[in-house]
């Protein structure tokens, strides 16, 4: 039976407990901030990266690994070895062109490649790659390592929230004139990850109280499922709502690990200073 070796990037988020357990190569992605290029969790961390955030003259580009960075994760994790195989999960299609990246490096190296679209971001692509890592270091095969990837992403939802329009404008995803008004206004808007892995706004209103009655929403629709699985919940720059965010949910879910964290430097050029997210995995 050939063995089967897991390749992800840095866009998921895993704990340090997480990445010593499971032998997994990790693709940084990379972020441009005035001039400077930066690999994320190699040359830049996501907190230092927020700190560059508030000080850049323009919004941050972000770029997915070159297809040579992936071949080079491929040998090292195939190790000379030409009977193993490679499953790189990767960041959604609807965020980042990495999973294409991938696809394309597959063709360089002799080892079977599948790329896989997790659909998803932060903790909950993490969600999607612990679920194969898990059948793969028990010997699974490829079909079962995949399986066990799909059955995560199904069960997989990402809802976030986010203060300021700012980044929404200089990314060309509202009008100035539109992020001014929303500015003026006080706008927040909650939103939500679809299965076909793109952004989708879900309310809009003015004040904290809009993006409260979000959370509590979301909180609902979570006690709605039979089994919850795995929570995580991440932010751009507010770890005391997220810590406090996390201990409600740990109220309610006692047995569960939730890993807070910051969120990637891709996720935060999308939506900006004050961002915060629930990430859970349920049946």
């Amino acid at each position: 039976m050939s063995k089967v070796k897991i390749v992800t990037d840095s866009g998921a988020r895993f704990s340090e407990s997480e990445l010593k357990e499971f032998d997994m190569q990790i693709v940084p992605l990379s972020v441009e901030i005035d001039g400077t290029i930066y690999q994320d969790g190699v040359s830049i961390t996501s907190e230092k990266f927020l700190d560059l955030m508030k000080e850049s003259k323009e919004l941050p580009h972000t770029s997915q690994p070159s297809i040579g960075s992936f071949q080079e994760a491929y040998e090292k994790a195939a190790d000379g070895d030409e009977d193993v195989e490679i499953l790189s999960l990767h960041i959604s299609s609807g965020l980042s062109g990495t999973v294409n990246a991938a696809s394309q490096a597959s063709a360089l190296v002799r080892n079977k490649v599948v790329a896989f679209d997790t659909r998803s971001a932060d903790r909950s692509e993490a969600f999607v790659v612990l679920a194969a890592a898990r059948v793969a270091a028990a010997g699974g095969s490829m079909e079962e390592v995949l399986a066990a990837a799909e059955k995560a992403r199904d069960e997989t939802y990402i809802y976030l929230s986010f203060r300021t329009l700012d980044n929404m404008v200089a990314g060309g995803r509202l009008s100035k004139t539109q992020g001014l008004i929303g500015n003026l206004l006080n706008i927040k808007v909650g939103a939500f990850v679809d299965k076909e892995g793109k952004v989708d706004v879900a309310v809009k209103g003015r004040g904290m109280k809009t993006l409260n009655k979000f959370n509590d929403d979301v909180i609902e629709k979570m006690k709605g499922f039979k089994t919850m699985k795995h929570i995580g919940v991440s932010h751009a720059g507010i770890p005391e709502e997220a810590q406090a965010l996390a201990d409600r949910l740990n109220e309610i879910w006692p047995d569960i690990d939730i890993l807070v964290s910051t969120t990637s430097p891709l996720i935060s050029t999308h939506t900006g200073l004050g961002a915060l997210a629930i990430l859970f995995e349920a049946e």
